[in-house]
């Protein structure tokens, strides 16, 4: 404890030696510091305040989504800073007064960039603030980056919205012409392979239709030859005549000639040889024919048989109809080896047809899509421009301020006063510890190894007494002065303030 009171002692001691020379150092340093304190220019703040709140009442179905609409006011925030805003803020302010290049324009915009804040706050607030040499070109660039903010919020979004418009229908436009192209070109393809391509009426489809109708047919011409196989059988057990006797004085018929009539008349309504009626009435003709009744001796006449003729008409239909079966079966079949033939180039007609409708409806959806978007962007347009979907408030008007907010010149000024007084004082420290001079006896001591047998102190007389002591009144009062000077410039800077306020 003792030692670092000792080097403490001794530091002290070392620094009052040479007090004059930090004295010199701290008024040279302090002189210096407050020049440059004082060639700083002064900064002016003007401060704003907007608020952009979304119209919440319209329906997602136009467009209007508020997260979009948020988004967009936070792009706005951050676009309000680029070049071409501050190019219009330094055009329309005192700042374009003295720009004749592009590249002083470059210069301001950049000096401009790094003066100005653009904060987005809570609840759709925003905080403009701008630091310039001058009150009034502070408040007249927040005013105008208000102007700009507001111009980009309503003729910007319709800017936006017309062009968007104009992009879409240039793209509607291209692409109706090439879905009108890919339309005639379907119809062209479908004319030219007609009857090859899938769907209703492939060749597939002909073929599976032509089998089954085949397969009906052969049925129905099998029934037909039965029919008329039947049908000859029966005829060739008609006689064409009848034996009719002949009537005196106006008789009946015989019996024999009753019982053909009724068999003639039983094969003309189609009773066949095994219908039990057919079987009794032949078995009675041939009991009469056994009897002689109806014999040609006994003066009867032949007659056309009516069954006769019935069953030759009806075999005349049945002809027909199977030569008519055959003819549609021949046709079939004729058809049918023509399909096979055209069934071998349907695949690649029809993957051809395919892509070419896979062209057409991928053009046809991007199409829909297109005329899809520009309707809502239009309705959205609308919405917005008639509805007043964002409005724009400033909420604080920008303030003008004669006090400067930068630079902080007292605390400045302090600053510069601490830190010449310490440089002095590290400086004669400094030289102290560069000599070779030991300011005690345990010191020279310890440097040495040998012991110290004494020290003396210095004798003054009395004429050095009013010497010495007429010097430290001197540094007393360099020092003051220094406290001095210091304290008259806090007392002009805040005068100054008083009087530009």
């Amino acid at each position: 404890m003792n030692s670092l009171y000792d080097e403490f002692r001794i530091a002290v001691h070392s620094v009052w030696n040479r007090r004059w020379l930090a004295l010199a150092v701290a008024w040279g340093l302090c002189l210096l510091g407050w020049l440059v304190v004082a060639l700083i220019p002064n900064k002016y703040e003007s401060k704003a305040q907007i608020q952009v709140r979304t119209q919440t009442m319209l329906s997602d179905q136009v467009g209007f989504n508020p997260q979009d609409q948020r988004r967009n006011i936070q792009q706005l925030a951050q676009t309000l800073t680029s070049s071409a805003n501050l190019a219009k803020v330094v055009r329309g302010t005192d700042l374009g007064a003295t720009v004749a290049t592009d590249q002083e324009l470059a210069g301001k915009i950049e000096g401009l960039r790094a003066n100005i804040e653009v904060k987005a706050e809570q609840d759709d607030f925003f905080a403009i603030s701008a630091k310039l040499p001058s009150g009034k070109l502070a408040r007249d660039v927040v005013q105008k980056l208000i102007d700009v903010a507001e111009e980009d919020n309503i003729a910007g979004d319709r800017k936006a919205t017309s062009q968007t418009l104009r992009f879409l229908d240039a793209q509607i436009e291209a692409r109706q012409k090439e879905l009108a192209e890919a339309e005639a070109k379907r119809v062209a393809y479908e004319t030219q392979n007609l009857g090859l391509l899938p769907g209703v009426g492939s060749v597939s489809q002909r073929m599976e239709a032509s089998r089954a109708e085949l397969s009906q047919i052969d049925s129905q011409l099998i029934q037909a030859r039965s029919a008329l196989a039947a049908l000859n059988g029966q005829l060739a057990g008609t006689p064409p005549t009848l034996n009719t006797p002949s009537m005196a004085g106006g008789g009946a018929p015989s019996p024999l000639a009753q019982a053909q009539g009724e068999l003639a008349s039983m094969r003309a309504r189609g009773f066949t040889d095994s219908h039990p009626d057919v079987v009794t009435i032949k078995n009675q003709i041939a009991n009469l024919r056994s009897q002689g009744s109806g014999a040609p001796g006994g003066g009867g006449y032949r007659t056309p048989n009516p069954a006769y003729s019935s069953l030759q008409s009806m075999r005349a239909e049945r002809e027909a109809a199977v030569s008519a079966l055959q003819a549609r079966k021949n046709s079939l079949q004729s058809d049918m080896t023509q399909l096979v033939v055209k069934q071998t180039a349907e695949p690649g007609v029809a993957a051809e047809y395919q892509r070419i409708n896979r062209d057409y409806e991928v053009l046809k959806v991007q199409n829909d899509k297109l005329v899809t978007e520009r309707d809502q962007i239009r309705l959205r347009g609308q919405a917005e421009t008639q509805t007043d979907a964002v409005q724009f408030r400033v909420v604080k008007e920008p303030s003008l301020s004669n006090v400067p907010a930068a630079p902080n010149r007292p605390l400045l000024l302090l600053g510069v006063l601490i830190a010449g007084i310490g440089a002095g004082i590290g400086t004669a420290f400094a030289l102290g510890h560069l000599q070779t001079s030991f300011p005690t006896a345990a010191k020279l001591e310890r440097a040495s190894g040998l012991p110290v047998i004494g020290s003396i102190s210095q004798m003054l007389t009395a004429e050095e007494r009013e010497q010495r002591k007429q010097k430290m009144n001197y540094f007393f009062g360099a020092t003051g002065g220094l406290v001095g000077v210091f304290a008259l410039l806090l007392v002009a800077e805040f005068v100054q303030r008083g009087l530009t306020a």
